[in-house]
């Protein structure tokens, strides 16, 4: 089966310099993948014939005359760039041109963007950025929201839980999943309001046997993989995402800078280079790229925006992989399951910054 994905060419730091390039990398190791490039048609041609994928006959390349950029508010994505390479690439999907969406670019702008052009699967009010973290049983731990809402009551969170679920079972071939709700203690006592709420609403669908819930988690059990998924809300996922890639980072850095400080040390590292590779391997935050944008009716992915060839292409396997186990209509049919009935229309298109309602005539 052929999978058609479209590339938000122009977003991120480094535009289509990386997006361009980590697309033709993988068409080259992934026979049944084809690509919707879009952005300014001249920016990408260029790169193309860069790659020497000129001709490439997977390749397609869409014209984008606007491009939204890292700062650019919300309101001005949806309002005043209606022909931006993000809005274009996101369009390609609603019509069918695509199954999956991948983009680099403003985290909010996507996630407003796609919820106007998409809208939200029934169930689900609330989208939510889910992705991976490493940890020492050699598996991942999926983690939700990483950003997308800050502010989130515990509906949200149990919707958070029947969407990582879903997603989990079918990636990852199990069943159910455990999941874990992140809080600063694993005492039902502990917590606030929301968490204590979000931990009653997942109690009882464990006891119907609808979910594997396993309780409370702290911190560290995300990297001791004491369970399959994490929830959270957005604010706690994306501080805690962004300080483990930092940590990822500063580990690496110093452990080179020591093992180059003197001529035993360097000589230890010769000696351990097989085993550096490997931790190497397992800590790069680049392995992990790639977050999927749960509720939406149509699949979009989110990059890092900082990302190089190598990361991008992370996200694009990810993407990938997504549409080849048929994540949305499992997500879908989950969330018609498990979620009650008056909870079962979509709600309107809220703002990223202010979380007030987007009217459609704004877009």
């Amino acid at each position: 089966m052929t999978i058609k994905i479209s590339i938000d060419c122009m977003g991120g730091d480094h535009g289509p310099a990386v997006t361009v390039a980590a697309a033709v990398s993988f068409a080259k190791r992934e026979p049944d993948s084809e690509f919707i490039l879009v952005g300014l048609e001249s920016d990408i041609h260029a790169e193309l014939k860069k790659n020497r994928a000129g001709n490439h006959p997977r390749m397609t390349v869409v014209n984008a005359t606007e491009v939204i950029t890292m700062d650019d508010p919300v309101e001005i994505a949806l309002r005043k760039k209606k022909d931006s390479s993000m809005r274009v690439a996101i369009n390609q999907v609603k019509e069918g041109n695509a199954q999956v969406c991948v983009s680099a670019g403003n985290t909010g702008a996507l996630m407003a963007v796609s919820r106007y052009v998409l809208k939200t699967m029934q169930g689900v009010d609330r989208p939510a950025i889910c992705s991976m973290l490493p940890n020492q049983k050699n598996l991942p731990t999926y983690m939700l929201d990483l950003g997308a809402n800050v502010d989130c009551e515990p509906l949200h969170l149990h919707q958070f839980a029947i969407m990582g679920s879903a997603l989990v079972s079918a990636i990852e071939g199990k069943a159910k999943p455990s999941i874990g709700l992140l809080n600063v203690g694993e005492e039902d006592i502990k917590g606030n309001d929301v968490v204590k709420k979000t931990a009653q609403l997942l109690r009882a669908d464990h006891e119907k046997g609808l979910l594997n819930f396993y309780g409370n988690v702290e911190g560290n059990d995300i990297f001791k993989g004491t369970t399959d998924i994490v929830v959270c809300d957005g604010f706690v996922g994306n501080v805690t995402l962004k300080a483990a890639e930092g940590l990822g980072r500063f580990f690496k850095s110093t452990l080179t800078a020591e093992f180059k400080s003197n001529p035993l040390n360097f000589l230890g590292a010769i000696i351990a280079q097989g085993a550096l590779k490997a931790i190497s391997r397992k800590m790069n935050p680049s392995n992990y790229n790639g977050g999927s944008l749960l509720g939406l009716r149509g699949l979009v992915f989110k990059s890092h925006g900082g990302a190089d060839k190598y990361s991008y292409e992370w996200a694009i396997q990810r993407a990938f992989d997504a549409v080849k186990n048929d994540v949305l209509s499992r997500i879908s049919t989950s969330m018609a399951e498990l979620m009650p009935a008056e909870a079962a229309q979509p709600a309107e298109p809220v703002s990223m910054q202010t979380n007030e309602p987007i009217a459609q005539k704004t877009a």
